[in-house]
């Protein structure tokens, strides 16, 4: 079944292609990440090996990551604000809206960050969570929905089913 209150000129987006654009997020950020740290965030983020040499080496991993999560949420959570979802979203024309097909207000879009976050958690947030959305997502028991936007009530839908006045304010 279609989440409650879903609007039904609404078509919903297909798991694969949320799947697809959320992995494009992470390398579009990973790339600019890559650029701007001359390529030793990224080569450090699973280097366990600076955990064993102790001291500032085991700071620096830690700041690695506090750098990539911090990227991570502050990019989530401004292209949603600026263009009503992420570049990958919009690369895939998936729109992030409320069931009824309205778009999300600005203060929705830092706590849907905060629960992307959990994604990128080394192994376990690659083969559980995101394993476990993707198949929530193509699921009709959770309302081809993942764990983010039933938290937050919200769906993954096709732009341009959409109502006029909400194709409008994306961007």
């Amino acid at each position: 079944p279609a989440p409650r209150g879903l609007a039904p000129s609404v078509t919903l987006k297909p798991y694969q292609k949320q799947s697809l654009a959320f992995m494009l997020a992470v390398v579009l950020i990973s790339i600019v990440l890559r650029f701007v740290t001359g390529g030793q965030l990224t080569m450090n983020l699973l280097n366990i090996e600076m955990l064993r040499e102790g001291g500032r080496y085991t700071a620096t991993f830690f700041m690695n990551w506090f750098v990539f999560a911090a990227a991570f949420y502050l990019y989530f959570k401004y292209t949603g604000q600026t263009i009503g979802r992420s570049l990958g979203q919009r690369g895939f024309r998936i729109a992030i809206v409320h069931a009824n097909g309205t778009v999300l207000e600005q203060h929705h879009w830092g706590p849907r960050a905060v629960g992307k976050m959990i994604y990128i958690i080394p192994f376990i947030g690659w083969l559980y969570f995101g394993l476990r959305d993707t198949y929530s997502a193509g699921s009709t028991e959770a309302e081809y929905r993942t764990a983010v936007d039933r938290k937050h009530h919200t769906v993954a839908a096709v732009d341009w089913s959409l109502p006029s006045e909400t194709r409008l304010r994306l961007r």
